[in-house]
């Protein structure tokens, strides 16, 4: 059997977990060949391969980053080297050159949306879910949102410190694009207290009766926002128009803006910090590299079973597997009655409304 393995999308920790994972299960199950496909789908097109076996998987497992590289503009349905033409027959006949029996995608929507066309196409394809974000369908979580949470978690623990010292209200800007999982679980690990989230648009006013009453009796407030979070009545989100992204709009920038809604109506100095790329950096949390090797072996074992045009999700503690045709090109928004939010507002959590 010969296996190839891709990272598509955005980098995050825990993605060497996984290739590390699913390599040594195929070599050691079923004595298989893995490859590792360079840059994404951008390594079928470009013929950009390389050799992966026991060494060249030793040491990785807390890596950040991918081994592999990754490319998040290469959907070779529409690629952007040749003017948004299909070339996937390309990618397609470079598969077969190869001679893989299968192929692993680690990605997030846009990953398994590929995947899934690819998987219509003939090409045998098993899927497993990555993204900070934790805004894939069908799957309670993805790794790599554990270890940006803590990031969160640790910045605001920061700027506290600074936010009591000041007598200020210090805002932490999250990623998560249109799903606000970072911020609310970030927020409730940092004791945020204003959490805002693109699912609800935030009163300004809220905020700024939340921040006076602390003026009042604290001192300080700690905000966080999500870099999808709008204010009500506003109907945009705060982005700039990026002509070559996979997202036309780029998110971010809330932060910034709150912080200026919010300076002529208080007393306390207001600060923004954009936490960025800081969340997708760094070393996998313990949590992501269990949850990512036992999502690499699951991988690997729904390889060597035929199953593929699926993708490996986590349900409850349970590892199983979806039909990719339910995840492609989807996410998955924090829902209005989820149980973290009735918490967050039990402990006093303003969430702008």
């Amino acid at each position: 059997m010969h296996v190839g393995i891709l990272t598509g999308g955005g980098d995050c920790p825990g993605l060497n977990a996984v290739i590390r994972a699913v390599t040594l299960a195929l070599i050691n199950e079923c004595r298989a060949s893995v490859t590792g496909i360079r840059r994404g789908f951008l390594g079928l097109l470009k013929r950009e391969v390389s050799v992966l076996d026991k060494p060249a998987v030793t040491g990785i497992l807390a890596q950040g980053g991918t081994i592999l590289g990754t490319h998040n503009r290469c959907d070779p349905f529409h690629y952007f080297g040749a003017g948004g033409a299909d070339v996937s027959g390309q990618a397609l006949a470079y598969a077969r050159e190869l001679g893989l029996d299968a192929l692993v995608a680690i990605g997030g929507d846009g990953t398994m949306a590929i995947a899934h066309k690819l998987s219509g196409l003939g090409l045998p394809v098993v899927g497993v879910p990555k993204t900070i974000d934790n805004d894939l369908c069908h799957t309670d979580r993805s790794f790599g949102f554990d270890s940006a949470v803590a990031v969160v978690a640790e910045a605001l623990d920061r700027l506290e410190t600074t936010a009591r010292s000041h007598g200020r209200v210090m805002i932490a800007e999250t990623m998560g694009r249109y799903a606000g999982w970072i911020a609310l679980e970030g927020g409730m690990a940092g004791a945020a207290d204003v959490i805002l989230l693109p699912e609800q648009p935030y009163q300004l006013d809220a905020v700024v009766q939340r921040c006076r009453e602390r003026e009042a009796v604290e001192g300080y407030t700690l905000i966080c926002v999500a870099e999808g979070a709008m204010a009500d009545g506003d109907g945009l989100k705060v982005a700039q128009t990026i002509a070559d992204s996979p997202d036309p709009l780029r998110l971010g920038g809330v932060g910034a803006v709150l912080a200026r809604q919010l300076t002529p109506r208080l007393q306390s100095e207001v600060r923004a910090t954009l936490l960025g790329h800081v969340q997708r950096g760094g070393s996998p949390t313990p949590f992501d590299r269990v949850l990512a090797t036992r999502f690499g072996w699951h991988a690997a074992e729904l390889v060597q079973a035929g199953g593929f045009g699926r993708m490996v999700a986590l349900h409850g503690d349970r590892v199983t597997s979806v039909g990719l045709e339910l995840v492609a090109g989807r996410n998955r928004p924090i829902p209005a009655g989820h149980a973290m939010l009735a918490a967050a507002r039990g402990l006093g959590v303003s969430l702008g409304v």
